[in-house]
């Protein structure tokens, strides 16, 4: 079975068939059409973790057939124990993402559904790209469907904040583009990623491959000083949009770290790895302070997910084994935690129309059960022993420790910073007395939002109580890589 290509082109095929429908008086098929879509995409992924072989580095579910055969670019397929689970954890995303929205969008219905179900199975496909050209398609072709997300359906200012997301990711993606049509002709006219890994590259030629790549993942991630375009996107963006954005998007530039900079620029991803640790904790530090005066929940948890992004790319370029799994550790339970602190938010927001914290208060005393999961969120969000927020900062700050001492010091600062804009914003919206008529006349989530929730907390938990089936998974692959980089693990 060709999974990888069932899991890129059915949601993909499910959203061309809902654009195809067209009008709003459809409404109701087009949200079970989109579901059933959704759910199909995440079944045909879970076999590529149950018969994952847990020992082998290499690329597995491989596909190859000729796609440009003239200049030698293939359809290649695969996944290793780096990017295996963010297949998985892209299509779960989506069945939440359209479960969210199925009272709650009413206009354009159709284009919604599909737009997301189609943004799905591009994403899918950038982690599973073998070839270098396919990879850029599909990483470029991510930004219209989200493009159109935010433009239509998001808030007052969302064509400013839609022109921001897409100029940002694209310029830097250009410099990518030349950088692969570099590899292309040194590399003797091949867009194999794998045969890239194993270029003899002198020092210049690595310094200006790992300058250009670093320009397109790192605007993804984002890093300081390029993440100015994600608090817009997230403020404007509607809550799926946004959950999409924190939980998988912004993972395809920390992912690109792994599958181009380090194994094709090693000796540049060495030399320049303290820039890249002073950058992360600089979004660690700096970006927690940010968070804690920030008024709209919305942007909160946006520059929040920026400050545990550099936990990510602090873990990475510490080069140890450690640091490596629990960067990427972060990202899946970040995924999680994250879409969770969004879809509660949009919670809120249907009911009260507005994210300002200060038209919040004493939500527990009407919405007694969202409450409950949204404090559980918070609590995983501060890194919570048990939660998985804890996880994959703690292996980093261990990494870190190990690494240098000091540098782990101030990374462990971010628990202080975390755990105090996030209960600032728990205490003032949730906990206290009803503080206005809005929060008095609150009705508790329905059996449509319990769910979407429940499913969360119990992925939240799960992964924080027992991370081995994750860190299993990728351990042969980030081996691997670290001794390709050429740095024994710690």
């Amino acid at each position: 079975m060709a999974y990888l290509s069932l899991a890129i082109w059915l949601p993909i095929a499910f959203g061309a068939v809902l654009l195809a429908l067209g009008r709003d008086d459809h409404a109701g098929v087009v949200r079970w059409i989109a579901l059933v879509g959704a759910l199909v995409s995440f079944l045909v992924t879970i076999p590529l973790i149950t018969g994952f072989d847990v020992t082998s580095a290499a690329m597995q579910f491989q596909e190859l057939q000729p796609w440009i055969a003239r200049f030698n670019v293939n359809y290649h397929l695969g996944v290793d124990g780096i990017s295996v689970w963010f297949v998985l954890l892209t299509a779960f995303i989506t069945v939440i993402v359209v479960i969210a929205a199925w009272e709650v969008i009413t206009e354009r219905v159709h284009q919604y559904m599909g737009a997301f179900l189609i943004l799905s199975g591009l994403m899918v496909g950038v982690f599973s790209a073998v070839d270098g050209l396919l990879f850029y398609v599909f990483f470029e072709a991510t930004l219209i469907p989200m493009y159109i997300i935010i433009g239509v359906w998001g808030g007052p200012r969302r064509v400013y904040a839609a022109f921001k997301f897409f100029l940002y990711t694209l310029a830097g993606s250009l410099l990518m583009l030349i950088a692969l049509i570099y590899l292309y002709y040194k590399s003797g006219g091949s867009f194999d990623i794998l045969a890239w890994h194993k270029l003899p590259l002198g020092a210049t030629a690595q310094a200006l491959l790992f300058g250009a790549f670093f320009a397109a993942f790192s605007v993804k991630v984002p890093m300081w000083p390029v993440h100015t375009w994600l608090p817009d996107a997230h403020v404007e963006a509607p809550t799926g949009g946004s959950v999409v954005l924190a939980a998988i998007m912004l993972k395809l530039g920390a992912y690109g770290f792994l599958r181009f900079s380090m194994p094709i620029a090693p000796d540049a991803a060495h030399t320049y790895g303290p820039i890249i640790i002073g950058l992360s904790l600089i979004a660690v530090i700096y970006i927690g302070l940010v968070a804690l005066v920030q008024n709209d929940m919305k942007k909160l948890v946006a520059y929040s997910s920026i400050a545990h992004m550099g936990f990510v790319t602090l873990g990475f370029f510490i080069f140890s084994e450690l640091g490596i799994s629990g960067g990427l550790v972060q990202m899946i339970s970040h995924g999680f935690v994250s879409g969770a602190m969004f879809l509660s938010i949009g919670v809120l927001y249907d009911r009260v129309h507005s994210r300002e914290i200060a038209s919040y208060g004493g939500v527990v005393n009407t919405m007694p059960k969202f409450a409950a999961f949204a404090v559980f969120f918070g609590m995983a969000n501060c890194g919570l022993p048990g939660t998985a927020g804890f996880i994959g900062e703690w292996m980093v700050i261990l990494g870190a420790v190990k690494y240098n001492f000091w540098i782990g010091l101030l990374a462990a600062t971010a628990l202080i910073f975390g755990a105090a804009y996030t209960l600032w914003m728990i205490k003032r919206v949730y906990f206290g007395d009803v503080t206005n008529d809005n929060v008095r006349e609150l009705t508790d989530i329905n059996a449509r939002e319990f769910l979407m929730l429940a499913v969360l907390a119990v992925a939240t938990l799960a992964m924080g109580l027992y991370p081995k089936p994750f860190t299993d998974v990728m351990h042969s692959s980030v081996t691997e890589l670290i001794r390709h980089v050429g740095v024994s693990k710690l």
